[in-house]
């Protein structure tokens, strides 16, 4: 059962200038997707932001006080919340997210995201994979993801392969490895397994974090989202840096994982994102409990 939080009130003016802040944020951070898309381009690094996460610019733009949070009625009514789904006005007029509702119907997920998260933040930071899953996903094939050439060529990117341990613990980097490239490594990852084995090493699990406040909606505060996002964006540049894949027509070098310093700057890189991503993921935990209506750890 659910109890809903004490709710802290946001005064007009508050929640207000919250929500102006987020939305000028967020459309500075989408501005050149936005453009692109006008022009009809595409970018090999950053629409996996809006594809792989489904997340349009504008859903990112809309601020959520997160749970527990109530925002108190201007003059002319209540919050435009109010006419959000997964909101409820209270007999004084305060919008807040109905989280008894919202755990009801989707507590499955509730549940599955707050052990999910907990489990991977107490996991200790695997390094030593040097984001060989993306050389994984073009061994021996003639076709990529991306239309970028490699920056090795074919015959080279497999001796990359072939030369290197392959040890992806994250099953959804995993099941877009080749067939030729399955056999290599060391684990066989399994949505079943996800929890078990996912770890704050991981550049695609420290992404994740977006995904999984994209799946608590309403329940997340909008900056939390947000910062969410901007580390899964710096994330992705780095996974395209240390991949096969020559991106210097972004304008961006290699992390050259093939080399010893290339091998030690992934490995500074991928430290610092599991600090981070390990500071979420507190703070999705922490919301997922005020959902709940338990105390924030």
């Amino acid at each position: 059962m659910t109890v809903q939080a004490e709710l802290v009130a946001l005064p007009p003016d508050e929640w207000r200038a919250r929500a102006d802040t987020h939305a000028a944020r967020a459309d500075a951070l989408t501005a050149g997707h936005r453009a692109r898309r006008a022009r009809g381009e595409r970018h090999a690094i950053e629409d996996f932001l809006y594809e792989y996460y489904p997340a349009k610019p504008a859903q990112l733009r809309r601020w959520h006080p997160g749970a527990g949070v109530a925002l108190d009625p201007e003059p002319g009514g209540p919050a435009p919340h109010a006419a959000w789904r997964w909101y409820r006005v209270d007999d004084d007029g305060r919008t807040s997210v109905d989280t008894a509702t919202w755990c009801e119907e989707r507590g499955e997920t509730l549940r599955y995201v707050t052990e999910l998260l907990a489990a991977t933040a107490a996991r200790p930071a695997a390094t030593g994979c040097f984001g060989l899953h993306e050389w994984a996903m073009v061994y021996r094939e003639d076709t990529h993801r991306h239309p970028l050439p490699l920056r090795l060529g074919g015959a080279g990117t497999d001796a990359v392969v072939e030369g290197h341990r392959i040890r992806c613990t994250h099953f959804d980097a995993f099941r877009f490895f080749t067939p030729a490239a399955v056999g290599r490594n060391t684990l066989q990852p399994t949505r079943t397994t996800q929890p078990s084995l996912e770890q704050p090493g991981c550049l695609h699990a420290a992404m994740d974090c977006y995904k999984w406040a994209l799946k608590l909606g309403p329940l997340v505060p909008g900056e939390l989202l947000l910062d969410c996002f901007e580390l899964a964006r710096e994330i992705r540049t780095t996974d395209m840096q240390a991949s096969p894949y020559d991106v210097s027509s972004y304008g961006l070098g290699p992390v050259a994982i093939e080399t010893p310093e290339g091998k030690a700057e992934y490995v500074r890189r991928q430290r610092d994102y599991a600090a981070r991503s390990n500071a979420l993921r507190s703070r999705l935990i922490d919301a997922c409990a005020v959902a709940r209506g338990v105390p924030p750890t």
